[in-house]
């Protein structure tokens, strides 16, 4: 799908910007999530499957829907990872809560972490 794609590791990226002049505020790893995505993205397309075909074609369906479930798969397992990095220009200072948990509050996490629950229980 992507000639040459390889992800970064996050100590490559890390080191990357520190060396660029950036402070590391915060590491997040989002795998858990993304194997979630790729599922929610499957679904859309297999929903779509028709429009995706006309638009493009058979082989271009499958091979999207391959390619996603193969990613998916990889995520679960652990394999691949991706990382949201926050991070701020060294000596100015940004105002970042103290706690994670400060940034998973209100009525947006609710909905997600509930997204995310009802997901494994819908799949057949």
């Amino acid at each position: 799908m992507f000639p040459d794609g390889e992800l970064a590791r996050i100590s490559t990226v890390l080191k990357a910007m520190e060396d660029a002049g950036f402070e590391t505020l915060d590491v997040e790893n989002l795998r858990p999530h993304y194997g979630l995505t790729l599922r929610h993205w499957i679904h859309n397309l297999e929903i779509a499957k028709h429009d995706a075909i006309r638009t493009t074609s058979k082989a271009t369906y499958r091979l999207w829907r391959l390619y996603m479930a193969a990613c998916a798969y990889h995520f679960d397992s652990g394999s691949n990872a991706v990382y949201q990095i926050l991070a701020g220009l060294r000596g100015n200072p940004k105002p970042t809560p103290l706690r994670r948990s400060d940034l998973y509050t209100g009525t947006e996490a609710r909905t997600i972490r509930n997204s995310e629950k009802n997901w494994g229980t819908q799949q057949t």
